[in-house]
């Protein structure tokens, strides 16, 4: 592999990292919302907040599908 893939390689393993931390704040956020009064400001604000989350989360997924190497590949792109 050359040094250019190698430094592609190891960003796509740490952009997982963040989609991982992403899925944690994703479901503490869920959470949040399912505790309380599901039409309270709060549950409504938790959700808005998920919803973003999971939108960065999926943007990153895409970005590491297309930086990680071939055979590393979850779907196999």
């Amino acid at each position: 592999m050359t040094s250019a893939a190698d430094a592609l390689a190891d960003l796509a393993g740490r952009l997982e990292g963040m989609v991982e931390e992403l899925t944690d704040i994703a479901l503490d956020t869920l959470r949040l919302a399912t505790q309380g009064d599901p039409d309270s400001a709060e549950a409504g604000e938790a959700l808005a907040i998920e919803r973003r989350v999971v939108r960065a989360r999926r943007a990153i997924e895409k970005a590491v599908s297309v930086l990680a190497p071939a055979g590393e590949r979850a779907g196999g792109d």
